[in-house]
């Protein structure tokens, strides 16, 4: 445990000295600089702001990632970056394919503007067909489950990025084969006059005949069960989120969990699933997060930094089934060296607070969701603890808006923005599971290193397909495939 906190200490210092150079200038900024027509003054005068192009979103919703209204003064020296920076506020919504603001007029003799914003609505209804991997990756499924199609998701999923205009998230999924899946979701993130205050609703169902009961060799073990479901979760929950600044947001929600496994899984395959041979897992949790984030593009940022955390209390008021307390935080800074250079350096870690020994699947580290390391895509890491680097220099190959036309039948996907990049990366990890079986799961305990090289292709802006060779410190290395689509 000692090691793995003296690593996020050293992460988090070395990421605070980080945040106190001095940035990289956005690469957009020179699309102003030095252009005040008529006038020498300090400031400029906002006279009046139009939008154009947004035929299902409210202007507010734009206007709300401004952060300056008509009246305003805004300092002429900054103006250029302060319009580059709300067009990639406007672009982060994820709402628009393209986002532009320009002069319309310039009064030279009392200095007042007129913005013009200009965009183009990206495709906001996805009713489509769920054809998903149930494996953590593709590669895992490609490799280790030998391409098995019982391990497919299948069905219909309904998603509306932008339901009445206000930015507000509308999710129905229907999903059957690996998982049995029902899922209903709602988002609107503003209901107060001051566009600050937001709320989300959600429940979901899932069962599986199929179980990853425990972890042996750093590989995720199974069990199955064609006559029963082994695996079954509930989970109704709803929040609030107040975004006081542009950059800033906190999240506050509360779920029930109800959760329950087969017999066989508690008695004959790991009695610690859920603890203490229990086969049914119910508590209330609470969750608070906070982020700040001015990243230029949140699928693939190139420059611009984050700070994130997430604190959960699972088992709280009636119900004692479950008890943990952990903080996973993160922080994440890029810079643009040059037009084609850019240096990515993200840091995670969590932490347990209740150090009692966590149920199985509550006891995850490394290997799930964003917390992966290159060269590792094949394993897992269980533990209370956790820490995690990684390091991406990247190279601009190509760059090109490339127009489908009527090949492709969606009229707001014809243009599509092509971005490739060869990356070099490498990862450092530590994870601490103090409850571990040493000889059955050796990653844990001990420091761990990846890295290679790949290209990455960017589409549609926030949409990346990464093909990458990797290896690690145990002498092991293959080509990867990842997918972020960022639906």
């Amino acid at each position: 445990m000692t090691r793995a906190l003296s690593f996020i200490l050293f992460a988090f210092l070395y990421t605070v000295d980080l945040c106190g150079q001095e940035g990289i200038a956005p690469q957009g900024a020179a699309l102003f600089s030095g252009f005040v027509p008529g006038s020498t003054a300090a400031f400029v005068y906002i006279d009046t702001i139009t939008i154009e192009g947004n035929h299902k979103t409210l202007d507010r919703i734009i206007l709300r990632e401004l952060n300056f209204a008509p009246g305003d003064s805004l300092a002429v020296a900054e103006l250029s970056n302060i319009l580059v920076a709300r067009e990639e506020l406007i672009m982060n919504t994820g709402l628009f394919a393209r986002a532009n603001i320009s002069f319309k007029n310039w009064e030279g003799a009392t200095n007042k503007v007129h913005l013009h914003i200009t965009v183009e609505e990206g495709w906001y209804i996805y009713p489509v067909p769920v054809f998903e991997l149930a494996d953590r990756n593709f590669n895992v499924w490609w490799v280790e489950q030998k391409r098995a199609l019982n391990r497919l998701n299948f069905g219909v999923e309904f998603t509306h990025l932008n339901l009445t205009g206000r930015r507000d998230n509308l999710k129905v999924t229907a999903k059957y084969g690996y998982t049995r899946q029902y899922i209903v979701g709602y988002k609107l993130p503003f209901v107060n006059k001051k566009q600050t205050i937001g709320i989300a609703v959600e429940a979901a169902y899932a069962q599986n005949r199929e179980i990853n009961y425990a972890t042996q060799g750093n590989k995720q073990a199974f069990f199955r069960d064609e006559d029963e479901f082994l695996l079954q979760r509930f989970r109704v929950g709803s929040g609030v989120t107040w975004r006081p600044g542009l950059r800033i947001s906190h999240g506050f929600y509360l779920e029930f969990q109800q959760n329950r496994v087969a017999d066989i899984v508690v008695k004959e395959l790991n009695p610690d699933y859920f603890l203490n041979g229990q086969r049914l897992q119910r508590f209330l949790s609470f969750t608070y997060t906070f982020v700040y984030d001015e990243r230029d593009v949140r699928g693939y940022p190139l420059r611009g930094k984050a700070v994130y955390a997430t604190l959960d209390k699972d088992g709280i008021g009636a119900f004692g089934d479950r008890n943990g307390l952990t903080l996973t935080a993160g922080y994440d800074h890029h810079w643009l060296l040059h037009p084609k250079w850019s240096l990515g350096i993200l840091t995670s870690a969590k932490y347990s607070f209740i150090r009692e020994q966590q149920p199985y699947n509550d006891n995850r580290a490394l290997g799930f969701g964003k917390y992966n390391l290159h060269g590792y895509e094949f394993y897992i890491v269980d533990g209370l603890d956790m820490g995690l680097t990684r390091w991406s220099l990247r190279y601009e190959l190509f760059k090109k808006e490339m127009q489908l036309g009527k090949i492709m039948p969606i009229k707001a996907m014809r243009r599509m923005p092509l971005r490739v990049y060869l990356a070099a990366n490498s990862d450092f990890a530590y994870a601490n599971d103090p409850y571990r079986n040493s000889s059955l799961n050796p990653l844990s305990n001990r420091w761990l290193w990846g890295g290679g090289a790949g290209v990455d292709f960017v589409v549609y802006y926030d949409k990346v397909v990464r093909v990458e060779y990797s290896f690690n410190n145990r002498g092991e290395g293959g080509l990867f495939l990842n997918l972020s689509l960022g639906i």
